[in-house]
């Protein structure tokens, strides 16, 4: 399970550059949700259960608002809640279903005390009630929930607890008998000692059975001051080890040195969001992330353990330096996806840029070194990649489905529209109309 992020694009859902199906890809199917706030983006939900679908939005108004319906219906019933967001693109908003039918809902909440609501009713949106507490300790500065399920697939709740530079990441277990959460350790799988925090990507299970958790720290609210890309692994969420198979004490903080990838510097280049988890034909990891090499430009490079340490291996040969900095929510000008597994004994490392377009870099498995580029198939219908809107700046944001599709071959994804991130201020000037919110039936 699971942003964000996201602005953190890949964390929000609103840039996604996995691989996509080789066929082309063709609209089913396309219900309007309502009218969006389109000033700045923010992460939307979409979460598709059986025969039911839940969107989780802010309307033109800001507020957060839950929208549902069956399936067979395109007629919404809505539900705003007691949430308003102001121009954070931090803020996004995610969702569960426990295995009684009750919807979990969690956020617009950036270093603010928890914000989560649970329905009364199973699959019923007009019963959101707003839950004060989780446990009740440190739950006054909470920001990037998540949703996942655990080894034992009980529903688990995570969250940064303090801010950027100075936070720990909470884990909590849900009780369906008696609705109430508890820790699920006693201590944080992270502490950054008052110096630094763990900016996340997972964990998410992998095909080995283990759940993989990487990420970079950050020393301080300016994006350039992440370093030290790390990883651990657990097959119980509890038990921790790095990936010789040695354990971890928890917290695990940065002076557990044998869970560093690659000792990037602060001001090195690599920002939090862009470490990825993948895997080649023999279930091994392999970290995907960029940096800045010898020449002061931003590269792509993958990591897989190998003859007891992380052999790294630099993939693009770009001429670029994207010199990021600063505080607030910030675009990104390259991003990476995680590799994934091809024929041949090759692994696509899914790239964007700014200067040089998209793609897949093609790598050999035995090796990781680059084989080839090839374009990249597109995830989503060609002719809604261009913003409708002509007020300037305007940007195709998108989200995909936490649930699934149980027909063959289809899913579900978010399209909206909005202006890039402002460093989590109002633009200045006119702003633009609300945007259309619409759910996308894909072949």
């Amino acid at each position: 399970m699971k942003n964000f992020l996201i602005v953190l694009l890949m964390f929000f859902g609103v840039l996604n550059i996995d691989v996509a199906e080789a066929k082309e890809v063709e609209i089913i199917e396309s219900v309007d949700v309502g009218k969006v706030v389109s000033a700045f983006p923010g992460g939307f939900c979409l979460l598709t259960a059986g025969d039911n679908q839940y969107v989780a939005y802010y309307d033109d108004q800001h507020r957060m608002t839950v929208a549902s319906r069956r399936l067979k219906d395109n007629k919404w019933q809505y539900k705003v809640l007691d949430s308003k967001i102001g121009w954070d693109s931090h803020n996004y908003i995610t969702m569960a279903i426990d295995d009684e039918g009750y919807l979990h809902l969690s956020g617009n909440m950036h270093c603010v005390p928890l914000i989560y609501f649970r329905t009364a009713k199973p699959w019923d949106i007009a019963t959101f009630q707003q839950v004060k507490s989780m446990t009740g300790n440190n739950e006054q500065r909470c920001t990037y929930p998540n949703f996942m399920r655990g080894a034992d697939d009980k529903l688990i709740f995570h969250y940064r607890d303090g801010g950027s530079g100075n936070g720990n990441e909470i884990y909590n277990v849900y009780d369906l008998k008696t609705q109430k959460w508890k820790r699920l350790t006693d201590k944080p799988f992270t502490d950054g000692q008052g110096k630094m925090n763990a900016y996340m990507w997972g964990p998410n299970k992998g095909p080995d059975g283990y759940f993989h958790l990487c990420w970079v720290w950050r020393d301080s609210p300016d994006c350039q001051t992440n370093h030290d890309p790390s990883y651990a692994r657990s097959r119980d969420l509890l038990h921790w080890e790095n990936i010789a198979g040695v354990p971890l004490s928890l917290p695990i903080t940065i002076d557990q040195k044998s869970s560093i990838i690659d000792a990037v510097p602060a001001k090195g280049g690599i920002l939090n969001g862009s470490l990825k988890i993948g895997f080649d034909s023999n279930d091994k990891v392999v970290a995907s992330y960029h940096k800045f090499d010898a020449k002061g430009n931003t590269q792509a490079y993958a990591a897989r353990f190998t003859d007891d340490k992380w052999q790294i291996k630099q993939i693009s040969k770009w001429d670029y330096r994207w010199e990021f900095k600063g505080n607030g929510s910030i675009g990104r000008e390259i991003n990476l996806g995680a590799v994934t597994r091809q024929d041949k004994g090759e692994l696509a490392l899914p790239y964007s840029h700014i200067k040089h377009g998209s793609g897949l870099f093609i790598i050999d498995q035995k090796n990781l070194e680059l084989v080839r580029i090839e374009k990249q198939q597109r995830r989503y219908p060609l002719q809604l990649s261009k913003a409708g809107s002509d007020f300037p700046g305007m940007q195709v944001r998108w989200a995909n489905d936490l649930g699934k599709c149980d027909e063959k071959d289809c899913r579900y994804v978010l399209r909206w529209e909005s202006l890039a991130p402002n460093r989590d201020r109002k633009p200045d000037g006119k702003l633009p109309q609300p945007s259309k919110l619409c759910v996308l039936k894909l072949n």
